[in-house]
């Protein structure tokens, strides 16, 4: 369970998007950023992990929002989540493609695209304990390569390896630590939030784990020091070898990830071609996640009648073959990059995933809130939680205060002086209307209305 979370979350966030995050926003904004963020998730890891071990069902977001917030909230959260991860898969493709481009840069996108798709359709077939081990082995190499590239860029630091030692001469160069102060660094929140989109993958795959109330709390105990483990410190080595200026970090031109920027700037041209390939296995392994959650999102939704019917059917493995087919049609997508730049397609759908990915945590932090409330007040007792929440309430508060700001926020760094990006400012805001729309249409057509505490459901099929 640890490792599926972590290997979902290990992806094109950390080894693309943190390069334009540490360009847009100076290494000191970067890093607050992403500390802020990865505090939140940490509280809502513990959230997600006090209700699933309780009541551990597949595609748990939705039927949590489902029983202790509205009906309504709950087929918005599922659909909004389905559709925060058949993006994700879009844009994981995108990236894969660039990462291709570094060896072939003629190549034609549709090609490495689809034959992407392909593996991930494929790898999604299999039985879920083949699933399961393909995604531990995945995460596995993703874990050692930034371990790995920790050593080696701690080594550089000092002059070890790959010439004199840099020390903090890349913290002071320009207006660094803090370039573009406070709002780019709210800016660089989106970015952030989607690096650390997957740890929630623990709460999807609950329901098919063995043994959830051992598993889960075990995940939810050592994440946050591995969030801090892959993500600050893979920053903090990247910001001190690599100035800010440099134009290969720019968001709006990702050529190369910060990692292989980093082997070559050591000398290490072999090293990059190899680390090239190794972040081409970790973005195919966070696709394959995400193509694993938004199908088990899709069938949880068709059996709550929430989706057409024919999408519960499941084949002799025990997949949602129909889910998994509509996921993978979204994958699609990511053939736009043949049209309009690969480079332009990956930042839209980033920017696309990143605010349906706030909004999925926004209801974990409300059903988290309301579950509690619930549960104490029908006269459970606290001590028979198998695993509790620290800082209740604080943690899911806090989770939703910041989740908002974010969401407001992103359109800062779409409005200038120089006038309002339209096609950015679309790209960030597609998913709330989406959101709106689903769960106020379902609203009014069933006629829902807020739980009351008392009528909260805590049963669950085995």
């Amino acid at each position: 369970m640890t490792m599926i979370s972590l290997g979902g979350a290990i992806g094109t966030g950390l080894f693309l998007a943190s390069g334009g995050a540490i360009h847009s926003a100076g290494p000191g904004g970067a890093l607050l950023a992403y500390g802020i963020i990865g505090i939140m998730v940490y509280f809502l890891v513990t959230s997600l992990g006090e209700m699933a071990t309780y009541m551990p069902v597949s595609g748990a977001f939705s039927t949590y929002a489902d029983r202790f917030v509205d009906p309504a909230f709950g087929f918005a959260i599922g659909w909004n989540y389905w559709y925060n991860w058949a993006i994700t898969i879009a844009a994981e493709l995108s990236a894969a493609t660039l990462i291709m481009k570094f060896w072939l840069p003629n190549s034609s996108s549709y090609v490495w695209s689809g034959l992407f798709l392909v593996l991930m359709v494929g790898l999604n077939m299999l039985s879920v304990k083949g699933y399961g081990e393909s995604e531990y082995w995945f995460a596995t190499i993703k874990i050692v390569t930034v371990i790995v590239f920790i050593i080696v860029g701690i080594l550089m630091i000092f002059g070890i390896l790959g010439g004199e030692a840099v020390g903090f001469t890349n913290f002071t160069i320009g207006d660094a630590p803090f370039h573009g102060g406070f709002l780019a660094a709210l800016g660089v929140f989106m970015a952030a939030g989607f690096s650390f989109q997957g740890t929630e993958l623990v709460g999807i795959a609950a329901g098919e784990s063995e043994d959830p109330r051992k598993s889960i709390p075990r995940a939810v105990r050592s994440i946050f020091w591995r969030i801090l483990l892959f993500y600050l410190l893979a920053i903090f080595i990247i910001a001190m070898l690599i100035p800010y200026t440099n134009e290969n970090l720019a968001s709006d031109a990702v050529q190369m990830s910060p990692f292989t920027i980093l082997f070559e700037k050591a000398g290490l041209a072999f090293a990059a071609s190899v680390m090239n390939a190794i972040i081409l296995t970790s973005v195919l392994s966070a696709g394959n996640s995400g193509m694993y959650a938004s199908t088990r999102m899709l069938w949880v939704l068709a059996k709550e009648k929430k989706a057409p019917k024919f999408l519960t059917k499941l084949n002799k493995r025990g997949i949602p073959i129909y889910a998994l087919l509509i996921t993978a049609a979204f994958g699609l997508l990511a053939f736009l990059a043949s049209f309009f730049g690969d480079g332009v397609v990956y930042l839209w759908l980033l920017n696309a995933s990143g605010m349906t990915g706030f909004i999925a945590w926004l209801g974990i932090a409300v059903s988290h809130y309301r579950f509690r409330k619930a549960y104490v007040a029908q006269g459970k007792s606290l001590d028979d939680l198998p695993y509790k929440a620290r800082w209740y309430p604080f943690g899911p508060l806090f989770a939703f205060a910041l989740c908002l700001v974010v969401i407001v926020g992103q359109s800062l760094s779409a409005i200038s002086s120089d006038g309002v990006d339209w096609q950015l400012l679309i790209a960030s805001y597609i998913g709330l209307p989406i959101f709106l729309a689903f769960w106020l249409g379902y609203k009014f057509t069933k006629k829902t209305k807020i739980v009351k505490l008392e009528d909260c459901r805590f049963d669950y099929e085995e």
